[in-house]
């Protein structure tokens, strides 16, 4: 069971990487290593585990126990963990709930069913229904919707309904552009029951907290949570001068991270922490590939740019 009891998913929430050795493995000493080092993050709320930032796609259902169990075993007595949910049968997803819970995962952070994709996403909403209630019926951890920008995105009134009927559901992490991405905030934070909503906009960070959200669930916090948690209270704190200043250095490394193409976006992370000295390798699993020698400089060029080194944000600092 978690240790940390009625956690609300708030603040600054990186999510982690998952390392692999030369032959695919799961190199536990390398996540450990990473692990650690982004829980020691002064200002964090939580930290992510099985997300899209771990390669949650390509990874089994007893990995995904063994991954949890090991951030557990390294941070879990420091901060709270949230456990991805990714699957695309409501059943499955409630057996990793059940798996999350009993494994001492906090909150539960659930990606949109790909079955629910051509439409139904949209022209469906019992469907959305129907797995967040197998889903609820499963844990009583809190749950995070996962809001797409695509065609598995939710409308306004799903995630409306949603936060009436499943009461379980806490918050949403947000990927949608910036109209819709402000409604959203301006409605789910302001219903009976609210909605934290956490930017995932990692690419236009300080623009989307300006607007309000109430914090951030991002890949990137795996290189950047300390820019991000410095980010974080300078527009909490309506400190103008001091969010441009900090956004103004993340602009570098979140430009090398969410260049075209775009899924190679985790991937790009992997390089910058070996570039940084914080993991001894980038290796991916297929169907993701191994970037160019030129792209890998390009990232060097970044993370110099950005102000960051081997221990961080140059300018820390800024944070305090």
């Amino acid at each position: 069971m978690s240790p940390f009891k009625d956690y609300t998913p708030a603040g600054v929430i990186p999510a982690a990487i998952l390392a692999f050795d030369e032959d695919f493995a799961v190199d536990e000493a390398e996540t450990r290593r990473h692990l650690s080092f982004v829980a020691a993050t002064a200002g964090i709320s939580a930290v992510t585990v099985n997300g899209h930032s771990s390669e949650i796609h390509a990874c089994s259902f007893d990995e995904q126990q063994r991954i949890l169990d090991v951030a557990m075993d390294e941070i879990g007595d420091r901060v709270p963990l949230i456990n991805g949910v990714y699957a695309d049968g409501s059943h499955e997803a409630a057996k990793i709930a059940k798996m999350a819970e009993a494994g001492g995962a906090s909150a539960l952070l659930c990606f949109p069913p790909h079955s629910m994709g051509m439409g139904g996403i949209r022209h469906r909403p019992e469907m959305a229904k129907a797995h967040f209630k197998t889903i609820a019926d499963a844990t009583n951890l809190p749950l995070i919707i996962f809001q797409y920008g695509d065609e598995l995105a939710y409308s306004l009134d799903t995630l409306v309904s949603l936060a009436e009927d499943v009461p379980s559901i806490k918050a949403v992490k947000d990927w949608s552009p910036p109209q819709v991405h402000a409604r959203h905030i301006k409605v789910l934070q302001s219903l009976p029951r609210s909605l934290n909503v956490l930017s995932t906009n990692s690419a236009w960070l300080m623009s989307s907290l300006v607007m309000g959200a109430n914090g951030l669930l991002s890949g990137a916090g795996s290189v950047i949570a300390d820019m991000q948690v410095a980010l974080f209270r300078a527009v909490q704190a309506d400190d103008l001068a001091t969010a441009r200043e900090v956004a103004g250095h993340m602009w570098y490394a979140t430009e090398a991270f969410y260049a075209d193409p775009f899924g190679d976006m985790h991937n790009r992370i992997k390089e910058a922490l070996v570039v940084l000295g914080r993991q001894d390798r980038a290796v991916v699993r297929p169907p993701l590939v191994k970037l160019t020698d030129v792209e890998i400089a390009r990232i060097g060029d970044a993370m110099q740019k950005a102000g960051l080194s081997r221990d961080g944000f140059e300018l820390r600092a800024a944070a305090e």
